[in-house]
């Protein structure tokens, strides 16, 4: 690991520490560089704002999940319908798992909502590549009907499911309560998803 890559991720290091100890709109660039034993103007080298380095965090959080993802799309000898289904709920035990832990975070999600809506893009473009993987293998074992645009349904999917990502963006149900609207809405999904001509 060169220099460079390592002053960035001591940045980084710092900057979770404080944000999550005292938010995101609490701590300033300058705090973050004196964590750091560096001039605020050397944070600045490695970061243009505070802002880049929220979305670095997130981006950190992220590869972690996608992870999991592939995986779950890697697995063709199992049921797609039942891996659509994982995928989601590892989705939303995550998500709210990650809030529930640390109620900055959710701060740092808003954030980057509203003043980086292209990373949010960014990242459910991701996630549909795996969802719409998942789908184009239930098409071709007979078990999903048949689809015209696999990456559109995996969009749909998506759209249907959003108050499944983190959760307490939109609600303060319980964990317990969401998992079960979630089966709720998945069992009206997987309907309108198998294929009817295939036996069960």
């Amino acid at each position: 690991m060169n220099e460079q890559v390592q002053t960035r991720d001591l940045i980084l290091k710092a900057a979770v520490d404080r944000i999550l100890h005292y938010g995101y709109s609490k701590t300033t660039m300058a705090e973050i560089a004196r964590d750091c034993d560096m001039s605020a103007g050397n944070i600045y080298r490695f970061f243009n704002s505070k802002l880049d380095i929220a979305e670095a965090m997130a981006r950190q959080k992220s590869a972690m999940i996608f992870q999991v993802f592939a995986e779950i799309s890697r697995r063709s000898h199992e049921g797609a319908l039942f891996r659509l289904s994982e995928f989601f709920t590892k989705r939303l035990q995550r998500t709210f798992e990650v809030l529930e832990k640390n109620d900055k975070i959710l701060e740092i999600a808003e954030v980057l909502g509203k003043e980086r809506p292209e990373y949010v893009n960014e990242q459910l473009a991701q996630e549909r590549v795996y969802i719409a993987r998942i789908l184009e293998q239930g098409v071709d074992s007979g078990e999903i009907r048949p689809l015209e645009d696999p990456a559109f349904t995996a969009e749909m999917l998506q759209t249907a499911l959003m108050k499944f990502e983190y959760p307490q963006l939109w609600s303060n149900l319980t964990l317990a309560k969401l998992e079960q609207e979630f089966e709720g809405v998945m069992d009206l999904l997987r309907l309108a998803l198998e294929n009817p001509n295939t036996k069960r």
